[in-house]
């Protein structure tokens, strides 16, 4: 099945119509226009922000932010749930049948780049793995932090369920055809796994290069630091897109459109740096947060 043609492009489109005439709309009575975002916790805090800020623009549009996981946002705007399905994934092919015979044609938009850093506790002395020790370690054939140089301890895995689309990246781009391990333990949130790898010394864990703080400590994998300049050159091994999905390509000039490519504009970029993520425009930014948006908590 032929997949949908990427909607990524368009910057100078999407500046124009990111201002939206909202005083007029006000003044002429126009209805307050409501968008439902919906899916991956590892792109939510990116909705989150962005709706925010939009908000702040525009005071007649009203926008929700759920996160329920990559697989549920699909669902969702499969279902006619959601607007808008985060995805930190791109949608599998028995996604697309099932939105196409709805007559839903899902369109993906690449709003930011994502590292998987693979993260310890602080008080570990390891400071690096290969993708392969890594590997090893969730397909249970490392057991025990000594065998990679590590204290005699042992590993304790953590990992994101499958129904993520982060688990989805990880088995994809470090176990391959390996499984993981029975004894692996699952979390339902990337801010999760860090809490879990913030109390738990001999804990290994993966989880968005936005939710790493100084709470935990992110390993060089094959020698290489995960950071916004290795993931925006390809250079570091576990990387992805991150993704909003839309039914069809919004319409031009709506809410939706405005919202879904505010990515595109230099106000989208510095949110998305503010966050930790990594943009996919070079605008030249300030060193100060858009319009007082902060860091959000990502728990």
């Amino acid at each position: 099945m032929s997949r949908i043609v990427l909607a990524s492009g368009l910057a100078v489109l999407a500046a124009g119509v990111l201002c939206l005439p909202d005083a007029h709309a006000q003044q002429s009575g126009k209805a307050e226009t409501t968008i439902v975002v919906d899916g991956s916790t590892t792109v939510g805090p990116i909705a989150k922000a962005f709706a925010e800020y939009f908000m702040s623009e525009h005071s007649n549009v009203n926008i929700t932010v759920s996160e329920s996981g990559s697989g549920n946002g699909a669902k969702s705007l499969i279902n006619g749930a959601c607007d808008i399905a985060d995805m930190s994934r791109f949608m599998k092919e028995n996604e697309f049948k099932a939105a196409v015979a709805k007559g839903v044609m899902p369109v993906a938009h690449i709003v930011a780049m994502d590292g998987l850093p693979v993260i310890v506790h602080p008080s570990n002395p390891i400071k690096e793995l290969t993708v392969e020790q890594v590997r090893g370690i969730y397909a249970g054939q490392i057991t025990n932090w000594q065998q990679v140089g590590g204290p005699n301890k042992e590993i304790v895995k953590i990992s994101r369920e499958t129904n993520s689309g982060t688990y989805e990246t990880f088995v994809q781009l470090v176990m391959k055809e390996t499984r993981i391990a029975a004894d692996t333990e699952y979390v339902g949130s990337n801010g999760a796994a860090r809490q879990r790898v913030q109390a738990t010394p001999a804990a290994i864990a993966y989880a968005g290069l936005g939710f790493v703080d100084r709470t935990v400590k992110a390993l060089r994998i094959d020698g290489i630091e995960p950071n916004r300049a290795t993931v925006a050159t390809g250079v570091y091994p576990i990387a992805r897109p991150l993704y909003m999905f839309t039914n069809g390509y919004p319409k031009l000039g709506s809410a939706t459109h405005a919202f879904v490519t505010l990515y595109l504009t230099a106000p989208g970029q510095e949110i998305i740096e503010s966050i930790g993520f990594v943009p996919v425009t070079n605008y030249p930014t300030s060193p100060q947060t858009v319009s007082g948006v902060e860091k959000p908590n990502q728990e």
